[in-house]
């Protein structure tokens, strides 16, 4: 049994915006996968179920800003139990070039609020899937700014192969196989380009 969380804002404000990421991505997979809707808590969550390759599958969306992301998961944890090592997490990482991603099994959160509320609830080594936004090119340019920002009109033509290759990837990060390449892997708009 899984748990994957895709991390973002809630509300049209932030539909687009950079801080966003894991929202887009999770979306992405419920399409593809053809997960249901199996509850909604309004104002909290929502939760989403698939069977692939014979294992359940549950995707979480928090619906609470992202500073308070942790306390969905941590409730979605306990009710159906699932292993720490079993919680996959998809968020938007200042610190990977666009379109850039990484996979890691615990580790530090960087100033990301999300993380942070995530690994003061559950503890840290769940696997992380760090969805490379870059920085601005402005040093000046607000970070808080930057991440609420929405992608630009290029950057967003591109999320949608972006998205897909990392869906693609789903079957992988369920596998017994996928801690071979904790730590090591990355993508960079192909799912082969290791």
């Amino acid at each position: 049994m899984f748990l994957i969380v895709g991390l973002g804002n809630p509300g049209t404000k932030y539909q687009k915006t950079r801080h966003n990421f894991g929202f887009l991505t999770i979306d992405q997979i419920i399409s593809d996968y053809n997960f249901s809707l199996i509850k909604s808590k309004s104002s909290n969550y929502e939760l989403f179920f698939a069977n692939i390759d014979s294992k359940k599958i549950y995707i979480l969306k928090p619906l609470k800003y992202m500073n308070l992301s942790g306390s969905p998961i941590l409730e979605i944890k306990k009710f159906y139990k699932i292993e720490i090592d079993n919680v996959i997490v998809m968020h938007d990482d200042l610190d990977l070039d666009f379109g850039r991603i990484k996979i890691k099994r615990g580790g530090g959160n960087s100033g990301h609020n999300g993380l942070k509320d995530i690994d003061k609830l559950i503890g840290k080594e769940y696997l992380r899937l760090r969805l490379g936004i870059g920085r601005p090119l402005n040093q000046e340019y607000d970070i808080s700014d930057y991440v609420l920002s929405k992608f630009n009109e290029k950057e967003f033509l591109e999320l949608e192969n972006i998205n897909i290759n990392i869906s693609n990837l789903l079957p992988f990060l369920i596998s017994k196989e996928n801690n071979l390449f904790i730590n090591n892997f990355y993508l960079k708009k192909s799912p082969y380009n290791l």
